[in-house]
């Protein structure tokens, strides 16, 4: 049934097909770091892998980053020269405690996490504010990791970090979160049980961020030349630098230093990341840049040392702070390695649902089937709960990030709403705290073409749905395409090849602490015995 339902059009788009097969590496029409001339531009991810940490293990680099409430949870991206990167899997199937993350909890669970590469083990280390922090372990990276075990206990304890020095003992560096803790802009370090799963001791504040560095956070300790070192971002999300600490003892005092700030780039909040150093002994650094609605993107720095201090981008005044960098040549790992990128388009042919794709919480098996004999993603409609106030509030809504600052997504549907009912609706949908959607709604004399606008949907506010026209097929096209700015306009094709626009532009929110995202939903109002199937044919990303 693929590329039948006008032929030309698929055409347009088939490259992306062939772009996801195993055979070939992905390479994004919206966004490509790698410049193949030697040099690269930042970002280098350019989609919401916020608050990344990342490490080398041999040739390989692997990045993972926040998640909060999105299931799968802990993305980990791979690469071989730090520009190139792709996503190889997810440390978290889904989010303890199960109960309470089968709700939407925006803005909560999976925090700052770090990753470490110890005696053959890869760990993991991640915060929830609310319940304290976690850590998972596994032998491979893209293998089962294990289930995730309470380190400790406690609200308010965010931004984990391990450390284990040459005598064996292990330590954790972490922060506080005002909203729980009623403290923040402090680092704290405590005691740890040699294999890393148990704390020995309370812990202890080391730096006291208030009076120069407020909002300190997301620490990350490391050694060299005897000195120990806090990486640690301060001074806001979006407005912040990147903080050096250094002491000849774990728990101080410690010096500081700030070693970049946005300077005169066009990067505001440069800061939280990662040191990594490549095979010939480059130093780098990669972090995140908050770009309000698009989320935080990854950026990669160069890293030098003088006099046992980093500078981290470039120090045009010489003043021993670094700027970001918006185009540099690519990091010397002794090898060239061909461009890559995240994998955003899908054709819906496996088995296993993309790897771009995550739910609003933890997921139900009755959600989704991927039927991949005939390259179709079911959508079964799932009822809204009495207490929803509109999508915000929806679990089974199936999304990923924004890709670039500008792109057009296409996806083909044919709706199979369940005769016994009405209201079901299927669509697509830019989710942030405000949203939109585009969508077929079931009536009892047809379907419909709906489309629906949720100014501070955050806040409880009701979805404001027109309804555009009656249509002569179950089978739409639907699109948005995102402009500059985040500003999307939706339309929507009966006959695949013209497109009718619908409504004015709607401006693009970002989430609670993420940026806004991009996906596919099936409700309806009402339960019975069964329900409609949305099958959903592809879902392309281009230009």
């Amino acid at each position: 049934m693929k590329y039948l339902f006008n032929f030309m059009f698929a055409l347009s788009l088939c490259i992306n097909a062939f772009a996801q097969s195993p055979k070939g590496n992905y390479v994004s029409k919206v966004w490509v770091a790698d410049q193949g001339n030697g040099t690269y531009k930042n970002p280098v991810v350019n989609a919401d892998y916020s608050d990344p940490d990342a490490i080398r293990v041999g040739d390989d680099f692997y990045m993972i980053a926040s998640s909060f409430d999105a299931i799968p949870g802990l993305p980990i991206l791979h690469s071989r020269d730090l520009v190139n990167w792709k996503i190889i899997g997810h440390a978290l199937k889904r989010q303890p405690p199960f109960d309470h993350f089968e709700k939407t909890q925006h803005g909560n669970g999976v925090w700052a996490p770090s990753i470490r590469y110890r005696n053959g083990e890869f760990y993991i280390y991640y915060p929830d504010p609310d319940f304290g922090i976690y850590l998972t372990k596994a032998k491979t990276i893209t293998g089962e990791w294990s289930a995730p075990i309470l380190v400790v206990p406690g609200r308010g304890l965010i931004d984990p970090c391990p450390f284990w020095d040459e005598d064996g003992k292990a330590y954790l560096a972490y922060a506080y979160a005002g909203s729980r803790a009623g403290i923040k802009s402090v680092l704290a370090i405590m005691p740890l049980t040699p294999d890393g799963t148990k704390v020995t001791e309370t812990g202890r504040i080391v730096y006291d961020g208030h009076d120069l560095d407020p909002t300190i956070e997301g620490p990350k300790i490391y050694k060299r030349n005897g000195y120990y070192y806090l990486f640690a971002p301060a001074g806001g999300v979006s407005t912040g630098w990147q903080l050096i600490l250094r002491s000849k003892n774990i728990y101080g005092p410690y010096e500081r230093k700030v070693a970049m700030d946005q300077g005169k780039s066009p990067v505001n909040g440069p800061h939280q990341g990662a040191w990594v150093t490549t095979q010939p002994g480059e130093d780098w650094f990669l972090h995140f840049q908050d770009k309000d609605a698009y989320g935080r993107v990854v950026h990669l720095q160069p890293m030098k040392w003088i006099n046992n201090w980093p500078v981290i981008g470039t120090d045009k005044d010489g003043d021993g702070t670094g700027e970001p960098v918006m185009i540099y040549k690519k990091p010397n790992v002794g090898k060239i390695y061909a461009i890559e990128t995240p994998v955003e388009s899908d054709e819906f042919d496996s088995v296993q649902l993309g790897l771009q794709w995550q739910w609003q919480a933890n997921p139900q098996p009755t959600w989704l089937f991927t039927d991949a004999n005939n390259g179709i993603l079911k959508l079964y409609t799932a009822k809204i709960s009495d207490e929803a106030k509109n999508l915000w509030d929806v679990p089974n809504l199936l999304m990923q990030k924004f890709p670039s600052d500008e792109f057009r997504i296409t996806t083909k549907v044919n709706f199979k709403p369940n005769p016994k009912l009405e209201n079901e609706k299927t669509g697509l949908v830019i989710m942030g705290r405000s949203y939109a959607q585009i969508s077929i709604k079931s009536k009892k004399d047809g379907l419909y073409l709906v489309y629906g606008i949720c100014q501070n949907a955050d806040k409880g506010k009701s979805e404001n749905e027109k309804e555009i026209t009656k249509l002569k097929s179950a089978m739409v096209l639907l699109r948005v395409k995102v402009s500059n700015g985040a500003k999307c306009q939706f339309s929507y094709s009966e006959d695949g090849t013209n497109f009718t626009n619908v409504g004015d532009e709607f401006q693009a929110a970002a989430g609670q602490w993420i940026g806004a995202k991009v996906g596919l939903f099936a409700v309806r109002d009402t339960q019975t015995n069964d329900s409609g199937i949305a099958e959903y044919d592809w879902f392309r990303v281009d230009k």
